[in-house]
């Protein structure tokens, strides 16, 4: 397999954003490579792929910025290009929350590295003896290919839809370590914020979300593979394309690269959590906005797609 898949984020306040547009399209041009990149006034977030030479090349120049020094990269393998062309686009989100207040780039929430929660995992418990709660802050469509065992899932059509999905819950959350995870870790980046916001103790993020875990670890406490928005669909344990979702060709245009709020799920059979613990109270049903995101969802799989493309990355 000779193409590399990159994912990055920071959360960095950037004040140049057509300047710096304009120098991210060359660079990325020059090199070929293919993929999206999200520019806005929060920080960076991209998906590129091409060959070993070209990534390392455009990661090296991306760092000569004191702003993206010292940005990792996750990695994965594929035999093809599972993008069509290049996207550098400015946005209002990197990750589209609408959540004004929650700005990581001016702090994060702690972060728990991947040995560490194994570790937690395995003892069942934190290293001060609390019982620990994966909360799970993807869509409904995502979750549906695999997550962490028990992790909780508000079944949700958008992540706009998670601040009240947990504000309603948070009394599930008492006297236990909650870490909030996703597929790169900037959506559990502004979840861990906002639910510190709430009150809740002891909350940390899952560093360098689920293909982090998945690459420095042996994957246990992981169920499923993990779905990605590009043209390979989902990847297993091992980080390699699992061929479980197959997508259409259309799909190689980019959607990786939007807020994850576009992309229409197909329908699930019940808004309840999807995890096995007891919650204190009743389970809430979707919030008003999640509701009018489901019910706005296409039928069939190529109008959804339809969609993504036209709100792609929709801040």
């Amino acid at each position: 397999m000779s193409v590399i898949n990159l994912s990055a984020y920071r959360f960095v306040a950037l004040d140049d954003l057509p300047a710096l547009r304009e120098r991210v399209l060359e660079r990325a041009t020059a090199l070929a490579l293919k993929g999206t990149v999200l520019l806005a006034s929060e920080g960076i977030n991209l998906f590129l792929a091409g060959p070993r030479e070209a990534v390392d090349a455009f990661m090296a120049w991306l760092r000569t910025d004191t702003r993206f020094a010292g940005l990792e990269a996750k990695e994965s393998l594929s035999d093809d290009t599972p993008f069509g062309r290049l996207r550098v686009r400015l946005k209002k989100e990197i990750i589209t929350m609408r959540m004004p207040a929650i700005r990581p780039e001016g702090g994060r929430a702690p972060a728990v590295d991947a040995s560490t929660l194994k570790r937690w995992l395995d003892r069942g418990h934190d290293d001060a003896g609390r019982e620990v709660v994966m909360l799970d802050t993807r869509n409904d469509y995502e979750t549906d290919v695999g997550k962490f065992t028990d992790a909780v899932d508000y079944r949700l059509a958008s992540f706009t839809a998670f601040p009240e999905a947990v504000a309603v819950d948070r009394a599930r959350y008492a006297g236990k370590t909650v870490v909030s995870y996703c597929t790169g870790g900037i959506r559990c980046e502004k979840a861990a914020l906002h639910m510190q916001e709430l009150g809740i103790e002891h909350v940390h993020q899952l560093e360098g979300g689920i293909l982090k875990y998945l690459e420095l670890t042996d994957g246990a406490h992981w169920q499923g593979d993990c779905f990605v928005f590009d043209g390979r669909g989902a990847v297993g344990a091992d980080l390699l394309p699992s061929g479980e979702i197959p997508l259409l060709d259309g799909e190689k245009a980019g959607i990786r690269g939007q807020s994850c709020d576009a992309f229409a799920s197909k329908q699930t059979p019940s808004d309840a959590f999807a995890s096995t613990r007891p919650s204190p109270q009743s389970s809430p049903q979707r919030g008003e906005e999640a509701n009018a995101v489901g019910a706005s969802l296409h039928k069939n799989r190529e109008a959804n797609i339809s969609s993504a493309r036209r709100h792609l990355g929709e801040a």
